[in-house]
C-alpha cells in the first residue's frame, strides 16, 4: 500500500478523495467507489500500488492507437478497479473484481521489462489507469527519463489537478467517450460526461489523443448521437483527432444483442463529414 495523493482529512477519521469526480467521502475502514482507495486510520491509501493484474506486449493498434507509432508494439500493464460502473464493461474481471490475482512489480521492473521486449514504451491499460495514479505517475516519470513513451488508455473520468500533474509525462492517450449524452453516463456508467469532455479538451492540447466510442443498440446509436458527438469533437479538438467506433457485444450486466455492422458503417459515414480519421473496430 501507498498513501494516496489528492485527498484531505475531514472531521474525525473521515477523508475525502479528490482524484476523480465522485469526490468520495470515506469513513474509517471504508473504500471508495473505485474499490482500491481505502481509509486506514484517517489516511487514504492506494490498495493497488505496485500490483499488476495483467501484462502483455500488444500491437499499439490494439489500444486502439492508429496514428501513434503504427506497426510497433507496446508493453501493456494494468491492475484492478475502476471509477465508473458501466453495465457493458468489457474488462469487468479486472475493473470490478478488485480481489482478482495480482503480482507485485516495481516501476523499475516494469521499465526493465519494456526494454527487454524492445517496446517503445509502456501503456497503462486494461482497467482504469487514473485509479492506479500513484504508481502510474511514478512509473511514467522514470520511463520518460529512460527514453520510453507513456500511453494511457482511459475513461477520462478524472479531476483537472491530477490530470495536469500527469500530462507532462504522457505521450499519447486513447480516451473512451461512452456517449455525448449525460443521461447515458448517469444511467449506464454511474458517472457524468462533463468531466470526460474536459479531459479530452485538456489532453488534446498536450499529447496525441485518439477517441473510442462503443456503439450500443438503442442507447447511443442514433443519428443524432453520432452527429452530436462528431460535431463536439470537430468544434473542440479539430478534424484530425482520430475517432474509433467499436462494436458492442453482450458483456457483464448488459444483454442487448450485438451492434449490427450496418450501424457502425452508418456512424463512420456521418463522422467522416467532419473528421479526417474515422475507424471501425470489432466488426470482423
Amino acid at each position: 500500500m501507498k498513501e494516496a495523493l489528492f485527498y484531505e482529512k475531514g472531521d474525525g477519521s473521515l477523508v475525502r478523495c479528490f482524484l476523480c469526480p465522485h469526490f468520495c467521502r470515506i469513513k474509517e475502514g471504508g473504500i471508495g467507489f473505485c474499490g482500491v482507495r481505502k481509509n486506514i486510520g484517517g489516511e487514504l491509501f492506494s490498495l493497488n500500488y505496485g500490483r499488476v493484474a495483467s501484462i502483455a506486449l500488444d500491437p499499439v493498434e490494439k489500444k486502439p492507437l492508429y496514428r501513434f507509432h503504427p506497426g510497433e508494439y507496446v508493453l501493456s500493464a494494468g491492475t484492478v478497479g475502476c471509477n465508473l460502473s458501466c453495465l457493458f464493461c468489457q474488462n469487468w474481471s479486472l475493473s470490478k473484481e478488485v480481489n482478482a490475482p495480482t503480482e507485485a512489480m516495481t516501476s523499475e521492473e516494469l521499465i526493465v521489462k519494456a526494454k527487454q521486449l524492445d517496446s517503445f514504451g509502456i501503456a497503462y491499460t486494461y482497467n482504469e489507469p487514473f485509479i492506479w495514479y500513484e504508481f502510474v505517475v511514478e512509473t511514467a516519470q522514470k520511463a520518460r527519463e529512460q527514453g520510453l513513451k507513456n500511453v494511457l488508455v482511459t475513461n477520462g473520468y478524472v479531476t483537472l489537478e491530477p490530470l495536469k500533474k500527469l500530462l507532462p509525462y504522457i505521450d499519447a492517450m486513447n480516451i473512451d467517450i461512452k456517449s455525448i449524452r449525460n443521461e447515458f453516463y448517469q444511467k449506464v456508467c454511474s458517472g457524468s460526461v462533463k468531466e470526460v469532455l474536459e479531459t479530452i479538451k485538456t489532453s488534446a492540447q498536450h499529447c496525441h489523443v485518439e477517441l473510442t466510442n462503443l456503439i450500443i443498440p438503442t442507447l447511443n446509436d442514433s443519428e443524432k448521437d453520432i452527429t452530436d458527438l462528431t460535431d463536439w469533437i470537430y468544434e473542440n479538438c479539430g478534424e484530425a483527432v482520430p475517432l474509433h467506433f467499436s462494436r458492442y457485444f453482450p458483456c457483464y450486466k448488459m444483454t442487448l444483442p450485438p451492434t449490427p455492422k450496418e450501424t457502425l458503417v452508418r456512424a463512420e459515414k456521418i463522422a467522416r463529414k467532419k473528421l479526417k480519421y474515422v475507424y471501425l473496430g470489432n466488426i470482423i
